[in-house]
């Protein structure tokens, strides 16, 4: 009976660590060796694709988990759901039918101990972030305007090279319901697809 109740914890164990390895996540991702830029391409309904140049030497758990998330498909059919015309476009929130659950990752910006010199200039890609430095998961802005005070505390991990005259489109054409840019459901911008070049 000893034997047989080993037997099982020993198996129980295995599977548990099998499912870890499995898991839809995108925290523990890592880039190919010596690849320190990555390229991407965010196509939106009804507006084009945005053409992005993604900085792993400056910030490699951030652009890792971008990569990882997009190449699993996790941004297809998600919304750019925050929008304030003159600063940001932001998007990439879960809904009900993500199949992922984004984890946190480290915050890679100077208030949290890592020298990140990225500014925050129209164009520039950042992750956001609960108050928690270490809360970014999956969400993340396009910069249409200039915000020196995001500099040091976000992370910033790119910066858009082909069709930021999109990004500012979509900010042009956004009515949020708020101050904080909050769009409507049924009038927020569908990213149709990300898609990682190289």
């Amino acid at each position: 009976m000893k034997k047989i109740f080993v037997t099982l914890a020993a198996l129980l164990l295995v599977l548990s660590l099998a499912a870890c390895g499995s898991s839809s996540s995108a925290s523990d991702a890592t880039l190919p060796a010596g690849q320190k830029l990555f390229h991407a391409e965010i196509t939106v309904k009804n507006y084009g694709t945005v053409k992005l140049e993604l900085d792993a030497e400056t910030a490699p758990i951030t652009v890792a988990n971008f990569v990882s998330l997009a190449k699993q498909g996790f941004y297809d059919g998600l919304t750019f759901h925050r929008i304030i015309d003159g600063f940001m476009i932001q998007g990439g929130a879960p809904n009900s039918a993500s199949k992922i659950t984004p984890k946190t990752i480290k915050g890679e910006f100077k208030s949290n101990g890592v020298e990140n010199p990225i500014k925050h200039v129209p164009g520039v890609i950042s992750m956001a972030r609960a108050n928690d430095k270490n809360s970014a998961s999956s969400q993340f802005f396009i910069m249409v305007g200039t915000a020196p005070h995001l500099d040091g505390n976000y992370a910033a991990f790119g910066h858009v090279t082909e069709g930021l005259e999109i990004v500012q489109k979509i900010a042009k054409d956004a009515k949020p319901v708020d101050n904080n840019g909050t769009i409507p459901a049924a009038q927020q911008p569908v990213i149709e697809k990300v898609v990682i070049t190289d």
